[in-house]
């Protein structure tokens, strides 16, 4: 494991946040996000009795004030000149379908301020770690990754506040990869294109068999991927689908 860097994730649950925290606490300590302790407690403890180290941190990504104030932690736990290896934007303002003339403003205006605002405040904060690692040479070129979905591309009908969101994080991740990409730092958007396998939609899709929704561990594999990539093959975006997913 790797003592010098670390690793971030934001919007930790139960679904693709603990799968990628897993799988980055297998080389990097990793720092977990997310508003709710309950949501990163369990995982924490798992990733520390194993063997790695994990810090989880209560964090309201749409919060400026909230984003810094989780960075003085990480650099009172690890140092000021501590750098990341990675750091992954999973935090998402909801899936919601509603008719447009019944949506709330309060909704709509969440969903842009997780998502977009969200990933605004998070890559302000971790970009200079990110740029610290590509000064501590970092074995493979610090990643920051963002998880988008099928609204970050297809506004279908009743997804206005979703896809809004999404959408300006494709935007935001775009640019940064254009401006940071020459400096060592590897920007990606994944569009996860389908139903998730957690147990909250364990029941969803069910006639249709396991292979109709996405695996968390294998979509932490292509997250892994993309960091492992070296500066001559950078990839900016990548797409992922159940292969009977209807696209």
């Amino acid at each position: 494991m790797s003592s010098k860097l670390i690793a971030i994730v934001a919007g930790v649950g139960p679904g693709t946040g603990a799968s990628v925290a897993r799988k980055f606490a297998q080389t990097y300590p990793v720092v977990l996000l997310a508003r709710k302790p309950e949501n990163y407690e369990g995982l924490a403890q798992e990733i520390n009795q194993s063997g790695g180290k994990a810090l989880g941190i209560s964090t309201d990504v749409a919060d400026s004030k909230s984003v810094k104030n989780a960075v003085q932690k990480i650099k009172e736990e690890f140092g000021n000149d501590v750098g990341a290896a990675a750091a992954i934007f999973n935090a998402s303002g909801g899936f919601l379908r509603t008719p447009f003339l019944e949506l709330p403003e309060d909704v709509f205006t969440t969903s842009l301020k997780v998502s977009a605002n969200g990933g605004f405040n998070f890559a302000q904060a971790a970009l200079p770690l990110l740029l610290k690692g590509v000064e501590q040479k970092s074995k493979y070129p610090p990643s920051l990754i963002f998880t988008g979905a099928t609204a970050s591309v297809k506004s279908n009908a009743q997804m206005a506040s979703f896809a809004t969101g999404k959408w300006a994080l494709r935007a935001l991740s775009q640019s940064l990869a254009r401006e940071f990409g020459p400096k060592g730092v590897h920007v990606s958007h994944a569009i996860i294109d389908g139903v998730i396998d957690i147990p909250r939609t364990k029941e969803w899709l069910k006639d249709l068999g396991p292979e109709a929704k996405l695996s968390a561990d294998a979509i932490a594999n292509d997250y892994w991927w993309l960091h492992t990539q070296p500066v001559t093959n950078f990839t900016w975006e990548i797409d992922l689908r159940p292969a009977i997913e209807k696209w």
